[in-house]
């Protein structure tokens, strides 16, 4: 990646009042000039170099090179950065795209008090009497750093931002890196304020960048990169003691019974709702299901649902759990999740840490992701550069307890065959993309039991046999559904392969949604119903479109494809193809969206909620979970509407139950700085 270099005048760099900087005369001695100082930095993704990031500094001007390549998409940018005397961000360009494509074009400019941007998600002004941070949208991860320097600069203290917010600077580890040639003594911080999470960045004892890490991703000073594992376990041990804390302070687990009464359940065999009934629940299980009472029993926990609805928990069936994902995916009812593809330690220990309620998660199927090898390899999961090594990768898998097998794009689907029959033998599923140069009949017929994303199937019938899926193309080839026939024999045929051999569907049609429609500017449909409970930096990225439309024709053209995808699931669901929701988006709120467009598709209401919930229990051999039965699992939601006559009911959860304990959601959102749906039920704990 070049290095950029900019040469100006001490005059120009002395900008502070916000003006731009004055280029410097040809003539200028070279002595004039301030000093250029040049890093470059490392990006590693899993473990895997897959780019780099070069920041060149010249007095208070920097610039900023930066992309990575991962899994057959990647980010890039290129920035100019002017700083005041003080170090505060007053110019600020950055052009490039996002990792799906979305071109970036983001520019902030303080002049005269008064703070102006231009983003994805739109433009804005404000007052900056009060010397605010800008927060961009788009940046490269040199971002906190900047933000990082501000606020120590200031004292520490946390420090106003834009748009809004507040962000925090927190030390949280002190180490020593040992690089190729030297030691360089470390300090590891954790910015708050603009996610959900804190992000943790690295300075040396002089407060330079050093770099930047998190669980699965690192930016690290060339020489260091041998440090990327131990600096991303600290991180994530870092955010497992957060997440632990949260759990200690908001888990409830009663030693006595616990009834919650006055409310109606969701029967997914009538697909309708009971009477009023109170609901007793003894450790993990449901034990009785009686009349309303008018007050609390002398040793029982007493909840008021107040008329509401129970749910039985819903499943995310394509999910990539993290501890974070964990946590809100309960919050919001999701109580169980199918990954898809996961680091078997990484997956191993959060599971064992979940069952011991030491972190608040859902029930985990887990699916051994194989890859191909290739130079679009996805970095996670692992690879096969063999058919021997993919066979004894089936059994690895199936010795550790998973449930199927996943396969990527780059696997060589010569293979498939042999290793879905051992998969097979050894009483594992099989699952997966599509690999690349290969159609979905092909799959079926090598023995796949289900088939994953809505694309990779439809993208068979409106490809060449050259074109390659490995790279942002199986996303943006979309935009040829437009012209597809749903009634042709190439999409007919495959069609009857799926009824004929039983092949379930995992179409995540929400990231569908999310890549096609959302537009720079506009508030994406799938999360308008609660955007605003959300802090400000996911409310920008909420008007930021994923894949970037060059104009009105390839706007209407992805729209139109869109439609496509939503009428061959309606033609699948017809025919009685069994579609899973799946989100490949984090689930949570994104499930209870991706269930929303299942009515879209032909669905009720309730018969998206039952598959949400009961199918999927049935379909992963759950026989204890689905349904609100004595006898079964006490996993279930309370919701005060009715969600059979109006699904959006299920985005405002009370309270949820599972594996024993109660959680109510009012008190683990302001954690995430999330403005609450709902007020805590009232309970009753007897003396």
């Amino acid at each position: 990646m070049r290095k950029l270099i900019v040469l100006l005048t001490l005059t120009g760099l002395a900008a502070c009042s916000g003006e731009a900087p004055v280029s410097s005369d040809t003539t200028a001695s070279q002595s004039q000039q301030p000093q250029v100082e040049t890093a470059s930095y490392n990006v590693l993704f899993g473990g895997t170099d897959v780019g780099d990031m070069t920041i060149s500094q010249s007095g208070t001007l920097i610039d900023i090179s930066y992309g990575f390549s991962n899994n057959g998409r990647g980010a890039s940018s290129e920035e100019t950065l002017l700083l005041s005397e003080a170090g505060l961000p007053i110019s600020w360009k950055i052009t490039g795209k996002t990792t799906f494509g979305n071109q970036v074009n983001e520019t902030y400019e303080l002049k005269d008090g008064q703070a102006s941007w231009t983003s994805a998600a739109g433009s804005g002004e404000a007052d900056a009497s009060n010397k605010p941070i800008y927060i961009a949208q788009n940046a490269s991860p040199y971002e906190l750093y900047t933000y990082a320097k501000t606020v120590l600069d200031a004292g520490g203290e946390p420090y106003p931002a834009l748009p809004a917010g507040q962000v925090t600077v927190t030390p949280k580890e002190s180490l020593t890196l040992q690089g190729k040639d030297d030691e360089l003594a470390v300090t590891l911080y954790a910015v708050g304020g603009i996610d959900l999470n804190p992000s943790y960045i690295l300075l040396d004892d002089q407060q330079q960048y050093v770099g930047g890490v998190s669980p699965r991703y690192a930016v690290l000073k060339a020489g260091f990169e041998n440090e990327d594992s131990r600096l991303r376990e600290l991180t994530a041990t870092l955010n497992t003691k957060r997440y632990e804390d949260i759990a200690n302070n908001v888990t409830h687990e009663y030693e006595q019974p616990v009834r919650i009464n006055n409310v109606r359940i969701f029967d997914p065999q009538s697909l309708s709702l009971t009477d009023p009934v109170s609901v007793v629940m003894t450790g993990d299980t449901i034990t009785a299901i009686e009349d309303v009472r008018s007050a609390p029993g002398a040793d029982e926990i007493f909840i008021e649902g107040e008329g509401g609805t129970l749910v039985a928990g819903l499943y995310d069936m394509h999910g990539h759990v993290g501890d974070n994902q964990a946590l809100m995916n309960v919050m919001a009812g999701v109580t169980g999740i199918r990954d898809m593809g996961n680091e078997d330690d990484v997956l191993s220990d959060l599971i064992d840490k979940i069952d011991r309620g030491v972190l608040i998660g859902p029930t985990i199927t887990k699916s051994g992701f194989i890859e191909g090898v290739s130079e679009f390899s996805a970095a996670t999961g692992e690879l096969a550069d063999s058919k021997e090594k993919a066979l004894e990768l089936v059994r690895n898998y199936a010795e550790k307890g998973y449930w199927q097998i996943k396969i990527y794009n780059s696997m060589n689907g010569d293979w498939v065959e042999e290793m879905a029959a051992e998969a097979h033998r050894l009483g594992m599923r099989v699952a997966g993309h599509v690999p690349a140069f290969y159609r979905a009949d092909q799959m079926i017929e090598a023995g796949y039991d289900e088939l994953t994303h809505i694309n990779q199937i439809m993208l068979g019938w409106v490809l060449g046999p050259e074109e390659d899926t490995r790279t942002l193309f199986r996303i943006t080839g979309m935009k040829r559904f437009v012209d597809l026939d749903l009634n042709s024999d190439k999409v007919q045929h495959t069609l009857d392969l799926m009824v004929k051999n039983n092949i379930a569907h995992d179409p995540t049609a929400v990231i569908h949604e999310y890549g096609m429609t959302s537009r720079n500017g506009v508030t994406a449909m799938a999360v308008r119903d609660y955007i605003d409970h959300m802090p400000i930096s996911v409310q920008r990225s909420a008007k930021s479109a994923m894949l970037n439309v060059a104009d009105d024709a390839e706007d209407q053209a992805y729209l139109a494809a869109y439609q496509k995808i939503l009428d061959t699931l309606a033609l699948m669901h017809k025919r009685g193809i069994l579609l899973v929701p799946g989100t490949d988006m984090g689930g949570a709120f994104y499930l209870h969206r991706e269930l929303e467009l299942f009515e879209k598709i032909g669905m009720t209401a309730a018969e998206a909620l039952r598959r949400g919930s009961y199918d999927m229990a049935q379909y992963l051999g759950h026989t204890e979970r689905g349904s609100i039965e004595v006898g079964k699992q006490a996993d279930f939601f309370l919701v005060p509407g009715d969600p059979t006559e109006d699904l959006k009911a299920i985005k405002t959860i009370a309270m949820v139950a599972t594996q024993g304990r109660i959680y109510f959601p009012t008190e683990v959102y302001p954690s995430f700085g999330i403005q609450p749906f709902t007020e805590v039920p009232e309970v009753h704990v007897p003396e």
